[in-house]
């Protein structure tokens, strides 16, 4: 449990360390209010750039429109889904599932802590290609993702072992 902790933990603080910067980069000058709206992108690389977006919803702004309710009605299911992984988090025994455990609730905690103090979720890593823009994203949503990649690995490497799936503990 302390790998899935200590993941956790990282994760966390990369992810609220980049929202600072980046809304120190951003913000205008005498504005101190969150969230406000910038609209300066700087270009990084020819499919990359750095741009704000407050993101009121969830992944790819679902439900953004739902209004300070839905806000509230996301953080409490943002936690419930938490407390149920360091729920299973007892039960995980490989180390790629306390891993992903540990990716994920870094990461929804970086993002439930932005809804919280901004009232929106802040995003600012911009890919694109072809003038198609993926959907602005940060380390917290990076995080769950890589998180979810864990978890699949380990279901890949338990189906296709000959012994039991447990790592010593």
């Amino acid at each position: 449990m302390r790998l899935s902790f200590l993941i956790a933990l990282g994760v966390f603080i990369a992810d609220q360390v980049s929202k600072a910067v980046m809304l120190n980069v951003f913000r205008p000058p005498g504005v101190t209010e969150t969230p406000f709206f910038a609209m300066r992108m700087i270009e990084v690389l020819p499919f990359f750039n750095l741009r704000l977006a407050w993101n009121t919803g969830i992944s790819f702004s679902l439900f953004a429109d739902s209004g300070q309710t839905g806000m509230y009605l996301l953080i409490a299911g943002q936690l419930c889904i938490v407390g149920v992984l360091l729920w299973w988090l007892r039960q995980a025994e490989t180390t790629w599932m306390r891993a992903g455990i540990g990716f994920i609730v870094g990461g929804a905690f970086g993002n439930i802590i932005d809804r919280f103090n901004h009232g929106a979720v802040v995003d600012f890593l911009d890919f694109h290609a072809a003038g198609t823009h993926f959907p602005t994203f940060n380390l917290a949503d990076t995080a769950i993702t890589i998180g979810v990649g864990c978890w699949l690995l380990d279901a890949y490497l338990t189906r296709h072992q000959d012994g039991p799936a447990r790592d010593p503990k």
